[in-house]
């Protein structure tokens, strides 16, 4: 249920407001004219006054902001609680004053005329507190209760002196009934929705209880009916407050410093009033004599004081202002937000938890670069955007970008946005960690892609190599053995032809085991590698040159990253090895540099030239250069591969000497 599905009227907010409060202040004054001795009937006066002038307030407000079934029962209560005192006044008022008209229609007013209203806040109203649509339970809640407030109502006009006490029992039951539904939304229910409802429950709770001393008053002093008028006055502390925070959120547009005061001061009363009578009653059951029991609770009073207020201070404003009152209790559920997710969902559960922690209507959080966002919420009002920067003071390097709307009809408070400000170094730290976890990721998929290139490879050798070579080799073998016995010498050479073969092979299989990661490498590092390569070709008469660091200054090359080193090698190993089987050259160049670009990273780069035939443009890459490109980029450098200006091909990559993204 949002602002838009229920505009404000400002002008029927005044409308009720003045009609709540002029009965309910008529009617205090006829009941200070009158001058009547105090009763337990003039309790009951002073909350109705109460309750018109205070719900009156509240229903005004609410219904300025919201045109809600809650502001329009609640006004019900506040003009009902009105004439409920208006009559009341006028009945003191005509008893002193003999002749004076409309008696009785004053007593009948002040008998009933609170009832539908006041019912209808904790029977009804609790049911209708919600953001989403009323679901079968809530549609029950609202039958049952208002079913049992009109009986109630019906019973006081039509039957006001018949015996009540089994509709008062219902009130009860059923009011404690939505007591408890309230209480379990507060724990289980939607987040977003949770806000005062602890303190809703408290007060519907304390409303049905009020009834009891009724059920109780054949059985029992008649002057117990007195805690009737007295918890409803305790009421006061919890509902108003409790009805605004759950209404309009924490948007209160400049009331939230009174609302929170009122509530702050109803609750501390409440509670040094339940402290006092309790130390009481314990002294006096201990202590026969009531004037030590008495200084026995002022000094337990004095004493609870500060704590207590400490404590409900603490509450209350994490009730009015939610977690924007403490950056602390947003962050911890922030942080609890970096579980168990990866890269986007882990971006858009961060924006979720700002959201949530703050009350907001939506929150998208933007990574600079690729423009990757986490999104929660739709927004429908001017965004409010926010830089977050590394480092506790903001000032850092920018690592994304935070826009927010305020709730439909709401604006975002001084206090809301001064929370924003604090919590972006903990956005920062988490944009940080999701930025890590999509490099990982994105490392681990490149890992993974090597591995299946070079399984690939691996597959492609012993199939189209090894593989028919071993078929020839049997049949070789059958033949020997067909002509051992009619012609040895024939035998002997084909033997002799085989052994040279598997010879061959063997060295296939090393040069294909050293071509995915030769130990030389691990061992002795990348130049050392580079010199078996070449001594292993020079051997199969392939020659090949290496220049630049290698061969100029091979001390530069000793501490390089072993991630770095093992691409350098795989490139170097598979562009020598297409040279020597593709290119018809007899010979190629291996070229080894440092590079320092302005503005990139220092960089080594290898490149391997040879004079041969050249590369079509139109071949496709096989597995061995993909395996190559796979090897560059996922380290963030990057390869070329193409025909050289002076014929040929020239394999060229790029590869940062101090790569962020892939695992060691």
């Amino acid at each position: 249920m949002t602002t838009a599905r229920y505009p404000g009227r400002p002008r029927a907010a005044v409308v009720v407001a003045v009609l709540a409060a002029l009965p309910a202040v008529a009617g205090g004054a006829l009941q200070a004219a009158s001058r009547a001795p105090v009763t337990p009937d003039v309790l009951f006066l002073v909350v109705d006054v109460a309750v018109g002038l205070v719900y009156g307030a509240v229903a005004a407000v609410i219904l300025s902001r919201r045109s809600h079934p809650v502001g329009w029962l609640v006004a019900l209560a506040a003009v009902g609680g009105g004439l409920s005192a208006l009559g009341g006044g006028w009945a003191s008022f005509a008893l002193t004053r003999p002749g004076s008209p409309g008696g009785d229609l004053a007593i009948g007013l002040f008998g009933s005329a609170w009832v539908p209203g006041t019912l209808a806040l904790f029977l009804v109203v609790p049911w209708l507190v919600r953001e989403s649509s009323l679901d079968r339970v809530a549609w029950a809640g609202v039958t049952v209760g208002a079913l049992t407030a009109l009986a109630l109502t019906l019973q006081r006009l039509v039957a006001p002196m018949s015996d009540n006490r089994g509709l008062l029992l219902a009130v009860v039951l059923v009011g404690l009934g939505t007591a408890t539904a309230v209480l379990w939304r507060h724990r289980r229910g939607p987040a977003a929705e949770r806000a005062g409802l602890g303190l809703l429950a408290a007060g519907t709770a304390l409303m049905a209880l009020s009834f009891v001393p009724l059920l109780l008053v054949p059985y029992t002093d008649s002057g117990i009916v007195l805690l009737v008028p007295i918890s409803h006055l305790a009421c006061q502390a919890l509902f108003p407050g409790a009805l605004l925070v759950t209404m309009l959120r924490n948007r209160l547009w400049g009331i939230d410093i009174a609302v929170s005061r009122a509530v702050l001061a109803g609750l501390l009363t409440l509670g040094m009033v339940v402290v006092y009578t309790a130390l009481v009653w314990t002294a006096t059951a201990f202590v026969a004599s009531s004037a030590v029991a008495q200084v026995v609770a002022a000094v337990g009073v004095v004493l609870a004081a500060g704590p207590t207020r400490r404590r409900l201070e603490s509450e209350v404003h994490r009730l009015v202002y939610g977690e924007a009152s403490s950056p602390g209790r947003a962050a911890l559920r922030i942080g609890a937000s970096l579980t168990g997710a990866e890269d986007v969902e882990l971006l858009d559960r961060l924006a979720a938890a700002v959201g949530e922690a703050l009350r907001l209507e939506s929150v998208i959080l933007t990574q600079p670069g690729d423009g990757t966002a986490g999104r929660w919420g739709t927004p429908s009002s001017v965004p409010v955007e926010r830089v977050v920067r590394q480092g506790e003071d903001g000032t850092g390097e920018p690592v994304g970008v935070l826009t927010v709307t305020p709730r439909p009809g709401e604006r975002l408070d001084r206090r809301t946005l001064d929370a924003l400000d604090q919590l972006r170094p903990v956005l920062a730290v988490g944009l940080g960690l999701v930025r890590a976890t999509g490099e990982v990721v994105r490392a681990r998929d490149a890992a993974t892609g090597a591995r299946l290139a070079e399984r690939r490879l691996i597959r492609r050798e012993l199939h189209d190599g090894i593989g028919p070579w071993l078929s020839g080799l049997r049949l070789g073998l059958q033949g020997a053995r067909n002509v051992l016995a009619t012609d040895p010498g024939a035998a002997d050479a084909v033997l002799a032809a085989l052994q040279e073969e598997v010879a061959q092979r063997v060295q296939d299989v090393r040069l294909l085991s050293r071509s995915l990661l030769p130990p030389v490498l691990e061992e002795h590092g990348l130049v050392a590698a580079l010199a078996e390569l070449v001594d292993r070709h020079q051997r199969m008469g392939f020659a090949v040159e290496v220049r630049g660091l290698v061969t100029d200054d091979p001390e530069a090359l000793r501490d390089l990253d072993p991630r770095v080193a093992a691409a350098a090698y795989a490139v170097v190993s598979e562009s020598v090895l297409n040279a020597a089987r593709h290119s018809g050259a007899d010979r190629c160049v291996v070229e080894v540099t440092l590079v320092e670009p302005d503005g990139v990273a220092p960089a080594l780069v290898v490149s391997c030239l040879d004079q041969g035939s050249g590369r079509a443009p139109d071949v496709a890459d096989g597995v061995g250069t993909r395996s190559m490109r796979e090897r560059t980029e996922e380290l963030g450098g990057g390869i070329a591969i193409g025909p050289s200006p002076h014929g040929g091909t020239l394999v060229r990559a790029q590869l940062p000497l101090a790569p962020a993204a892939v695992p060691a």
